[in-house]
């Protein structure tokens, strides 16, 4: 639940700046009435967000067991690669994100302004199909489905609300230190993703290695213990890994992690203290 929470809030987060900062440009040049194109394409992107996820679940059902083990394992890695691709970009573009949608919204704003609907579309559904199919992996991974699901609604209902008091300009947030930790955070829980891909695949039959274990722990750290169900359902930990699978863990969060954390201190230095939206519709924006 937690896992899934902090994805749902920081993806969340960053679907509601966006609409944030198309709404407070569009609302500052006079163009109020393109408005409804944008909630329009809001929506658009939000409906198909949620039909990958009904895809995602309901999609793989009378297959074989190997062939749902084959599609989730898949999934997973693509999972993986999608928003390990996220957390680099938003670190690269978070501060020229308000200068480039306000140069889509001029592109788009003649006559009756319909281009917004596809701005707002292409904007906010790239946030919305990584949220979906990153936690239709994890809630897989975790074994569970009730408590993640739980999470990720709670998580996107509090960006909202923090979204709105951003935008209001009642709240300010730091978003340099926030995106960090929590694409710190996203790293290593993606790496339990990656890994569970793995180890679908194993079961599948398609990767080898399924009884070659690294390590098993299951003795110190029963998987049906609160400890256990919390590591399995934050981090992915599975008490019996294979070798297959820590290798796979190992390879991506070491190298990944460093990366991240190498290009975050780069940036510290020129990154936004604070950013209420409002601040981001000026030439010199924190976005």
């Amino acid at each position: 639940m937690l896992a899934n929470f902090l994805i749902g809030l920081r993806e969340g987060l960053e679907a509601g700046l966006v609409v944030g900062i198309l709404i407070a440009y569009v609302v500052k040049i006079g163009r109020r009435d393109v408005l409804p194109r944008i909630w329009l394409g809001v929506g658009l992107a939000v409906a198909l967000s949620l039909g990958l996820g009904c895809l995602l679940t309901f999609g793989a059902y009378g297959l074989s067991f190997q062939a749902q083990e084959l599609i989730g394992g898949l999934l997973s890695i693509v999972a993986t690669g999608f928003v390990t691709w996220m957390i680099f970009w938003m670190l690269r573009t978070a501060r020229g994100l308000s200068r480039e949608l306000r140069g889509e919204i001029d592109n788009h704003l003649s006559g009756a302004g319909w281009g917004l609907v596809l701005v707002a579309f292409l904007a906010v559904g790239r946030e919305g199909l990584e949220t979906a199919l990153f936690i239709w992996a994890a809630v897989q991974a975790s074994g569970s489905t009730t408590l993640p699901l739980l999470g990720a609604a709670l998580g996107i209902a509090v960006s909202v609300v923090l979204a709105y008091l951003v935008y209001r300009g009642v709240v300010s947030i730091n978003l340099s230190r926030f995106f960090t930790y929590t694409g710190a955070f996203l790293i290593v829980v993606a790496g339990g993703v990656l890994a569970y891909g793995v180890h679908d695949l194993q079961e599948a039959g398609f990767l080898p290695g399924l009884g070659t274990l690294a390590f098993d722990v299951s003795a110190a750290v029963p998987p049906d213990s609160w400890y256990g169900t919390l590591l399995k359902g934050v981090f992915n930990f599975s008490p019996a890994t294979t070798v297959l699978e820590a290798v796979a863990w190992v390879a991506y969060v070491v190298p990944v992690m460093f990366l991240f954390l190498r290009s975050a201190r780069r940036q510290g230095g020129s990154a936004p203290r604070s950013a209420p939206v409002s601040s981001t519709i000026t030439p010199e924006g924190a976005l």
